[in-house]
């Protein structure tokens, strides 16, 4: 008795995809189906980034299919593909960025700079071509954690082509000034300069484009929201009331300009000793999961307060790069992976499709 196409749709529908809980058919991955007699080859395409996770993917359906009565050889490709997703409505996505994620926080000294560059780095680890944007014009610190110094070369004197370390293209205001300049520039100014340094830089063809938000609620975030196509954004707080506080109107201000939240980040979750390995929750507990109940957004994972992710990121060789196989930069990629699958299940960017209308007077 040979096996069908049907067949092999009704084993794949029983075998979820860990990352999104959702069955392999049900979430269009299945491609390039073919079956003959008992051999079975087919191709599944991820929406995300998970170069970590192929081979588990490609043995849990290899494992599925042999269990059809009279399966053969099996062969399963396992590949991403990351396509651009819908932004604000009015606005046009950026050339060579599919998606953009702001990462924000209410407060400052929350860790959310450190939070996006581990993030970043997480994302390429799993395959994405990824920017890292350092939009906090007042305190860059993007230059110092990726170990990047000097000055971006320019090819035709009017943009700039973007640094680059561990894989990650960067651009900060930090590589245009002195390290030791203060910023004395009033709001206008500073919007302008955000927008000159994401529009100015020849991005080269991004899959994710990570913004490093500047604290608060002012004149960058709303320039942001209103002028910049963002696909989503990441509210990193720490478990303690006052971050928490911030954190909330943070997350007002994106839904009150019509930017999706793709999830919470808990930072400083838990204090690790690095002499006995005693925890203890030094900023309170449970309080980013709480909001994220209030709110009804995801958690999408907390990140304990320890020495080497100061260390790691002040020597620019972010835990991630530093120490990629140990638990924290696990916790970073899983954290990562969440975000992009929540970016992949948005809605598709269909402005690219649309012919440009243009009214003649004849």
């Amino acid at each position: 008795m040979s096996i069908t196409v049907e067949d092999v749709k009704a084993a794949l529908s029983k075998i979820v995809d860990p990352n999104t809980t959702k069955d392999y058919v049900s979430g269009k991955a299945v491609k390039n189906l073919k079956v003959d007699g008992g051999d079975i080859s087919l191709d599944i395409e991820l929406g995300y980034p998970a170069k970590s996770q192929f081979d588990k993917v490609r043995s849990s359906i290899i494992a599925g299919l042999k269990a059809l009565p009279g399966a053969g050889n099996i062969s399963v490709g396992v590949t991403s593909k990351i396509i651009p997703h819908t932004v604000q409505r009015g606005l046009k996505l950026m050339p060579n960025v599919k998606n953009i994620i702001a990462v924000a926080s209410g407060k400052g000294g929350v860790g959310k700079s450190t939070t996006a560059v581990n993030l970043a780095l997480a994302l390429s680890a799993e395959g994405a071509s990824v920017g890292l944007l350092d939009a906090d014009i007042y305190g860059p610190s993007q230059p110092m954690m990726l170990g990047v110094s000097g000055r971006p070369e320019t090819k035709d004197g009017k943009s700039m082509e973007p640094m680059e370390n561990h894989g990650v293209q960067v651009s900060s205001i930090g590589f245009l000034i002195d390290p030791d300049e203060p910023m004395v520039w009033r709001g206008p100014m500073v919007t302008q300069a955000l927008q000159q340094l994401l529009e100015q830089t020849n991005w080269r063809d991004l899959d994710y484009l990570i913004v490093d938000m500047p604290p608060g609620t002012g004149d960058i975030q709303l320039t942001l929201s209103q002028k910049v196509p963002v696909t989503g954004a990441v509210i990193v707080t720490t478990p303690q009331d006052i971050a928490l506080l911030d954190a909330r109107k943070g997350l007002k201000m994106f839904e009150k300009v019509g930017i999706p939240i793709l999830g919470i980040v808990e930072n400083m979750s838990t204090h690790i000793c690095s002499n006995c390995g005693h925890a203890e929750e030094i900023f309170g507990a449970g309080g980013g999961a709480k909001m994220c109940k209030d709110f009804n957004v995801e958690f999408l994972g907390a990140l304990p307060l320890t020495m080497a992710i100061r260390e790691q990121a002040d020597s620019g060789k972010p835990t991630v790069v530093a120490d990629p196989d140990g638990p924290v930069a696990a916790i970073y990629k899983e954290i990562a992976r969440k975000i992009a699958v929540q970016v992949s299940e948005k809605a598709k960017d269909m402005t690219s499709k649309f012919p440009s209308i243009v009214i003649k007077n004849d």
